[in-house]
Protein backbone atom coordinates (compact mmCIF):
# COMPACT_ATOMS: atom_id res chain seq x y z
CA UNK A 1 0.00 0.00 0.00
CA UNK A 2 1.48 3.51 -0.47
CA UNK A 3 0.25 6.56 0.90
CA UNK A 4 0.33 10.09 -0.70
CA UNK A 5 1.79 12.85 1.17
CA UNK A 6 1.17 16.09 0.77
CA UNK A 7 2.31 18.76 2.50
CA UNK A 8 1.30 22.28 2.92
CA UNK A 9 1.92 25.38 4.70
CA UNK A 10 0.03 26.63 7.39
CA UNK A 11 -2.33 29.56 6.11
CA UNK A 12 -1.38 32.23 8.87
CA UNK A 13 2.46 31.47 7.68
CA UNK A 14 1.55 32.08 4.00
CA UNK A 15 -0.54 35.25 4.64
CA UNK A 16 2.33 36.68 6.77
CA UNK A 17 5.38 35.46 4.05
CA UNK A 18 3.68 35.80 0.83
CA UNK A 19 0.07 37.43 1.28
CA UNK A 20 -1.30 34.28 0.50
CA UNK A 21 -4.72 33.65 2.00
CA UNK A 22 -5.05 29.53 1.26
CA UNK A 23 -2.52 26.81 1.88
CA UNK A 24 -0.63 26.20 -0.75
CA UNK A 25 0.42 22.36 -2.37
CA UNK A 26 4.18 22.31 -1.93
CA UNK A 27 5.18 19.25 -2.56
CA UNK A 28 3.93 15.38 -3.18
CA UNK A 29 5.73 11.81 -2.49
CA UNK A 30 4.45 7.96 -1.52
CA UNK A 31 5.69 6.75 1.71
CA UNK A 32 5.21 2.47 2.06
CA UNK A 33 2.38 1.69 4.17
CA UNK A 34 1.52 -1.08 6.11
CA UNK A 35 -1.86 -3.15 5.74
CA UNK A 36 -3.27 -0.75 8.50
CA UNK A 37 -2.35 2.58 6.82
CA UNK A 38 0.54 3.09 9.33
CA UNK A 39 4.09 4.39 7.07
CA UNK A 40 6.51 2.31 7.51
CA UNK A 41 9.13 5.04 7.62
CA UNK A 42 8.68 8.59 9.83
CA UNK A 43 7.22 10.85 7.51
CA UNK A 44 8.37 13.86 8.78
CA UNK A 45 10.95 15.09 11.58
CA UNK A 46 10.87 17.90 13.75
CA UNK A 47 14.27 18.79 12.49
CA UNK A 48 12.97 18.78 9.12
CA UNK A 49 10.53 21.16 9.93
CA UNK A 50 12.47 24.14 12.34
CA UNK A 51 14.94 23.38 8.88
CA UNK A 52 13.43 26.19 7.89
CA UNK A 53 13.42 28.65 10.67
CA UNK A 54 16.07 30.99 11.01
CA UNK A 55 19.08 29.76 13.00
CA UNK A 56 19.84 32.29 16.30
CA UNK A 57 22.97 32.73 17.50
CA UNK A 58 23.72 32.74 21.27
CA UNK A 59 26.28 34.85 22.61
CA UNK A 60 28.92 34.10 25.03
CA UNK A 61 27.94 36.57 27.41
CA UNK A 62 24.31 35.19 27.17
CA UNK A 63 25.60 31.44 27.83
CA UNK A 64 27.55 32.73 30.80
CA UNK A 65 25.00 34.55 32.65
CA UNK A 66 22.48 31.65 32.02
CA UNK A 67 24.79 29.26 33.61
CA UNK A 68 25.43 32.41 36.60
CA UNK A 69 21.24 32.45 36.74
CA UNK A 70 21.15 28.47 37.12
CA UNK A 71 24.22 28.61 39.77
CA UNK A 72 26.50 26.69 37.26
CA UNK A 73 29.76 26.90 36.44
CA UNK A 74 30.05 27.06 32.40
CA UNK A 75 32.27 25.84 29.92
CA UNK A 76 36.05 27.53 29.34
CA UNK A 77 34.92 29.74 26.13
CA UNK A 78 36.93 27.94 22.89
CA UNK A 79 36.77 24.93 23.76
CA UNK A 80 34.37 21.70 22.07
CA UNK A 81 32.19 21.63 24.73
CA UNK A 82 31.28 25.47 24.74
CA UNK A 83 30.46 25.27 21.43
CA UNK A 84 28.57 22.40 21.82
CA UNK A 85 26.33 24.03 24.29
CA UNK A 86 25.73 27.24 22.21
CA UNK A 87 24.81 24.79 19.93
CA UNK A 88 22.33 22.86 21.55
CA UNK A 89 21.05 26.42 23.22
CA UNK A 90 20.48 27.71 19.91
CA UNK A 91 18.22 25.17 18.73
CA UNK A 92 16.29 25.13 21.55
CA UNK A 93 15.73 28.87 21.46
CA UNK A 94 14.58 28.26 17.58
CA UNK A 95 12.24 25.32 18.70
CA UNK A 96 10.47 28.02 21.41
CA UNK A 97 10.86 30.88 18.64
CA UNK A 98 8.85 28.29 15.74
CA UNK A 99 6.16 27.52 19.02
CA UNK A 100 5.75 30.86 19.30
CA UNK A 101 4.51 31.56 15.46
CA UNK A 102 1.63 29.32 16.18
CA UNK A 103 -1.68 30.78 15.60
CA UNK A 104 -4.01 30.11 18.37
CA UNK A 105 -6.91 31.82 17.57
CA UNK A 106 -10.09 30.30 18.03
CA UNK A 107 -8.41 27.45 19.81
CA UNK A 108 -9.52 26.68 22.90
CA UNK A 109 -8.17 24.33 26.12
CA UNK A 110 -10.36 21.51 26.78
CA UNK A 111 -9.80 19.45 30.37
CA UNK A 112 -10.95 16.31 29.29
CA UNK A 113 -8.81 14.68 31.62
CA UNK A 114 -10.94 14.31 34.32
CA UNK A 115 -13.82 12.92 32.50
CA UNK A 116 -11.54 10.09 30.78
CA UNK A 117 -9.97 8.90 34.12
CA UNK A 118 -13.13 9.80 36.31
CA UNK A 119 -13.04 5.87 36.94
CA UNK A 120 -9.74 6.18 38.42
CA UNK A 121 -9.58 8.40 41.39
CA UNK A 122 -12.46 10.08 43.42
CA UNK A 123 -12.81 13.65 45.20
CA UNK A 124 -12.20 11.69 48.61
CA UNK A 125 -9.14 10.17 47.21
CA UNK A 126 -7.36 13.89 46.82
CA UNK A 127 -5.69 15.65 49.66
CA UNK A 128 -8.24 17.66 51.67
CA UNK A 129 -5.48 20.75 51.90
CA UNK A 130 -2.86 21.14 49.49
CA UNK A 131 0.44 22.47 50.94
CA UNK A 132 1.53 25.74 49.30
CA UNK A 133 4.40 28.54 50.28
CA UNK A 134 5.68 28.71 53.34
CA UNK A 135 4.09 24.86 54.69
CA UNK A 136 6.48 23.49 51.64
CA UNK A 137 9.66 24.68 53.59
CA UNK A 138 8.79 21.88 56.03
CA UNK A 139 9.95 19.47 53.36
CA UNK A 140 13.23 20.62 52.59
CA UNK A 141 16.24 19.14 54.03
CA UNK A 142 17.99 22.68 55.24
CA UNK A 143 16.31 25.96 55.52
CA UNK A 144 17.15 29.45 56.63
CA UNK A 145 15.25 32.01 57.80
CA UNK A 146 12.54 30.98 55.15
CA UNK A 147 14.58 30.14 52.34
CA UNK A 148 15.74 26.71 50.32
CA UNK A 149 19.92 26.07 51.27
CA UNK A 150 21.18 24.31 48.37
CA UNK A 151 25.21 23.85 47.08
CA UNK A 152 25.98 25.54 44.46
CA UNK A 153 28.98 25.09 42.40
CA UNK A 154 29.28 28.02 40.66
CA UNK A 155 32.03 31.23 41.28
CA UNK A 156 31.78 32.35 44.42
CA UNK A 157 32.26 36.19 43.77
CA UNK A 158 34.13 38.54 46.82
CA UNK A 159 32.52 41.76 47.78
Amino acid sequence: MVLLRVRYLPSSILKKTFGIRSPRLLSVSTTQTDECGIPLTSTWSVTELLSSYPKPSISSQTLNRLHDLAALIPPVEGTSAHAKLREEISELVRLVEAVKLVDTKGVSVSARWDQEDADKWSVESLPKEIPEGQELLKHAARTENGFYLVDADRKKKLS
